[in-house]
């Protein structure tokens, strides 16, 4: 009788390491995207340099994915500097955990005011112990934009 036990306690705690195992390493990534509709024309946008945000190449991998899809950029700091008919304002969230790491992010397109597109990338639960937390911006970004600008 205490070997079925056993047995079956066994065969619980194995299903319990398979159901742990497949939370923490799946659903840890949230994704929204509102992407850019393909009659705007989109050729070239301004992005918005933002002080505030400490993820260092966040605006290289911005360049390069609007590059990608056949968009030229150009950056600026000063918001009346600009002449641009579409804007590009971000913000990029950092955790910690042994070494800092990209969290979340937003991405909004606008023209003439109005918001025309949006973005958001979001590790859920700042990443729980899943590794993928620690992979670069341009693995988690690079997604949000081909999606942003899948008509594109």
């Amino acid at each position: 009788m205490l070997s079925i036990v056993v047995k079956k306690n066994k065969h619980m705690l194995r299903n319990f390491v398979i159901f742990f195992g497949m939370i923490v390493l799946a659903g840890c990534t949230a994704m929204t995207v509102r992407p850019v509709d393909k009659s705007l024309l989109l050729q070239h946008i301004c992005i918005q340099e933002n002080p505030k945000v400490r993820v260092s190449d966040f605006i290289t991998v911005l360049q390069d994915g609007f590059e990608k899809h056949g968009i030229t950029t150009e950056v600026y700091s000063d918001p009346t500097s600009s002449n641009c008919e579409y804007i590009l304002t971000y913000t990029a969230l950092r955790s910690w955990d042994i070494t800092p790491y990209l969290s979340h992010a937003e991405i909004r397109i606008k023209n003439q005011g109005r918001q025309v597109a949006y973005a958001e990338y979001h590790l859920k639960g700042k990443g729980g112990f899943s590794l993928t937390k620690w992979k670069g911006t341009k693995s988690k970004i690079e997604p949000v934009i081909d999606e942003l600008l899948k008509a594109y």
